[in-house]
């Protein structure tokens, strides 16, 4: 492996971490010394990468820092295009547009030699079955989320009841029949599933609920015994 292409990874693997690693980690993982990892860390900061931390304590790259697109692998872009393919298929036409829009975006800004062609694909998304058309509002759910606002629902369960909820919603899970809410709910005081095409009445309230998202994900992960993504949580 070239120097270069080492300092790259290093980035990469920087990137891929919220909170301070150590030099002895980043060494096992790019099978380095630790000495060739410090002099790498001072390299990339003299060259401008914003990388806090020091010596047996440990390093965090800054939130902000970005990489050229271009630096992208071919199965790094495989995988970009293949995810945008499956989310363009589904039921939610916003986010389908969307998905569309960022692959554009990506692919003017790749070289020649990275640009995608139909005979160059290596995997491709089949039919999906088809999902049950959503009698609500996904922009206005989606935005309830972001603001942490809490929202009054009527929700069907699977044997046809019907019940009044207040929840905290936090998470929109994909299936391929159907979405699902996570969401904290006030009636049962514990952490909820919700299918979408269950509920019969949604409304946002303007009243945010009193715990940080993030916080919630957490105890629900840990709750449903789901580990922590290895990128954003």
């Amino acid at each position: 492996m070239s120097r270069s292409q080492r300092l790259f990874d290093l980035l990469q693997l920087l990137r891929c971490h919220k909170y301070p690693v150590t030099g002895d980690y980043l060494a096992r993982e790019l099978d380095v010394s630790v000495r060739t990892i410090y002099r790498d860390i001072a390299t990339l900061q003299a060259q401008g990468a914003e990388i806090d931390g020091e010596a047996g304590l440990g390093y965090v790259l800054k939130p902000g820092f970005t990489l050229p697109p271009l630096m992208f692998t071919p199965d790094e872009l495989e995988v970009l295009r293949l995810g945008a393919e499956w989310i363009a298929r589904q039921a939610d036409s916003e986010f389908s547009t969307s998905a569309q829009h960022a692959i554009a975006k990506i692919a003017a800004v790749l070289p020649p030699s990275h640009t995608w062609q139909p005979d160059d694909e290596i995997m491709r998304v089949g039919p999906l079955p088809a999902m049950t058309d959503l009698p609500l509002d996904m922009a206005q759910l989606r935005a309830a989320i972001r603001h942490q606002a809490k929202i009054n629902l009527n929700y069907r369960d699977g044997q046809g009841s019907l019940s009044q909820r207040c929840v905290w919603p936090l998470l929109i899970g994909v299936f391929q029949q159907c979405y699902v809410l996570v969401a904290w709910c006030e009636t049962r005081e514990d952490f909820r599933h919700f299918r979408l095409d269950r509920i019969a009445r949604f409304a946002p309230q303007a009243e945010r609920y009193p715990h940080p998202r993030k916080i919630l994900l957490r105890q629900w992960r840990q709750s449903a015994g789901i580990p922590a993504a290895k990128l954003g949580y």
